[in-house]
């Protein structure tokens, strides 16, 4: 049985990774809305549908840590590792993550998102 501090940095973890996506995600909408693309508006529409479902599972992400008084904070940074510094239980703790494996986690997140922004228009339809 996992102890509820995994669990707890489980939960930061999700929510690094979370708004690390919401930075791509928003860059994404920007390039498409500057970009010279013809049909515009569906690409931006799934961006968008999934911007929001990030942003609403990163509020929820935050009410959580802050009644259990979890942080997540940058630590350092190079080309090949970025480092942070997680706060929980009382306990500080440095992760490093492999910049080519964050990239991974932030792609399986965009993965994750856009089928939950397709399920969403098909029941919505």
């Amino acid at each position: 049985m996992k102890s509820r501090y995994y669990k707890d940095l489980q939960l930061a973890s999700r929510f690094l990774f979370l708004s690390m996506t919401i930075v791509v995600i928003e860059q994404d909408i920007r390039f498409i809305e500057q970009g010279p693309f013809k049909i515009k508006t569906p690409y931006l529409d799934l961006l968008m549908k999934m911007n929001y479902i990030a942003l609403n599972e990163r509020k929820e992400l935050q009410k959580i840590m802050k009644s259990k008084n979890i942080q997540v904070i940058k630590h350092n940074q190079n080309k090949t590792f970025s480092s942070f510094l997680f706060l929980c239980q009382g306990r500080e703790e440095i992760r490093n993550y492999f910049n080519p494996a964050i990239r991974k986690k932030v792609e399986k997140i965009i993965q994750e998102l856009i089928r939950k922004s397709v399920d969403h228009v098909e029941v919505n339809s």
